[in-house]
C-alpha cells in the first residue's frame, strides 16, 4: 500500500513554503523602514493557498480597435501586494515598524505551528510504517 504525502500532510507543507517567503518579505520591509520612498509589501497568504494566483501567469490585453495587434501582459508576482499604511510618513515610506514586527511575529508563530503539525504527522507515519 502506497502513501500519498499530499493527502497525509494536507496543506501544511505548502503553508511552510509560503510562510517562509512571507518571512523574507516582512524582514525586507523591516530592513527598509528608514529608506525614503520604500513601499511595504506583503503576500496574500489566503489567496495563494486557495490557488487563486496559479492561473494568473499572463493576461490578455484588451484591444480598442480590430486593427490593433493582440498582445498579452505577463503578471510577474500578483500575490505580492503593497501594504496600505495607517500613518504614512512624509518621505513616502509606507513601512510601519510596529505593524511589520507584529506581522513577522504572527507569521513566525504560524510557521512553528505548521512545522509542529508536520513533525507530528511524520512521527505518526513513521510509527505506522514500523507497525507499532
Amino acid at each position: 500500500m502506497s502513501i500519498n504525502f499530499n493527502n497525509a500532510l494536507g496543506i501544511h507543507s505548502d503553508a511552510l513554503n509560503v510562510r517562509s517567503q512571507r518571512s523574507e518579505i516582512l524582514a525586507n520591509n523591516l530592513a527598509n523602514s528608514d529608506t525614503p520612498g520604500y513601499k511595504a509589501r506583503d503576500l496574500d497568504f489566503k489567496g495563494i493557498l486557495k490557488g487563486e494566483y496559479e492561473n494568473r501567469q499572463s493576461m490578455e490585453l484588451n484591444r480598442t480597435q480590430a486593427q490593433h495587434i493582440p498582445a498579452q501582459g505577463v503578471v510577474m508576482d500578483s500575490s505580492l501586494k503593497f501594504r496600505t499604511p495607517h500613518q504614512p510618513s512624509v518621505d513616502g515610506n509606507t513601512v510601519e515598524t510596529n505593524i511589520e514586527q507584529a506581522e513577522f511575529s504572527k507569521n513566525a508563530m504560524d510557521f512553528q505551528a505548521s512545522f509542529t503539525f508536520l513533525n507530528s504527522k511524520f512521527s505518526g507515519l513513521t510509527k505506522a510504517m514500523k507497525n507499532q
